[in-house]
């Protein structure tokens, strides 16, 4: 490894996902697109970075699993049948437990974005928020000016 390459770093959390559940034994195993309505409130500090989001659009949500397994680099899968790389699975348990989910908004107010089915339990530590881009939303097309991306079968 380059020296001059740290091996550690601080994440800063910008803020908490607000969601029905309230153990890991209650969220789903994955993102629900037609899943229970969840509340993303930034800290007071990064609120205003939410100017220019608009009510539709798809987010990158990225958060910090807790609780989690962080020395798991092989687990099992299926029925416990087979042993698969920690790094082919979207499992909460591996060395950075970084979650990711596309997700449209639904609405946003006071700091506050309103969207449906993250899989995370409740007052889950938000690490940042982006436009999603038109590979991570899924199925697109590409408007007759390339400049605008209409989503279909969303």
């Amino acid at each position: 490894m380059d020296k001059r390459v740290s091996t550690t770093t601080e994440l800063k959390f910008i803020g908490a996902i607000k969601t029905p559940y309230t153990t890991v034994e209650e969220c789903p195993r994955n993102i629900q697109s037609d899943g229970p309505l969840c509340q993303i409130t930034l800290h007071d500090q990064f609120q205003k970075g939410l100017s220019g989001l608009k009510v539709g659009q798809h987010i990158l949500i990225l958060y910090w699993f807790e609780n989690t397994d962080r020395t798991a680099v092989f687990q099992m899968v299926g029925n416990g049948d087979d042993i698969t790389g920690t790094f082919a699975l979207r499992s909460p348990h591996r060395p950075n437990p970084v979650a990711a989910a596309v997700l449209p908004i639904e609405s946003i107010e006071h700091g506050t974005i309103t969207l449906r089915g993250l899989d995370c339990i409740s007052n889950t530590p938000l690490i940042d928020i982006k436009p999603a881009t038109f590979q991570e939303i899924g199925p697109t097309a590409v408007s007759s000016n390339q400049d605008e991306v209409s989503k279909i079968n969303i």
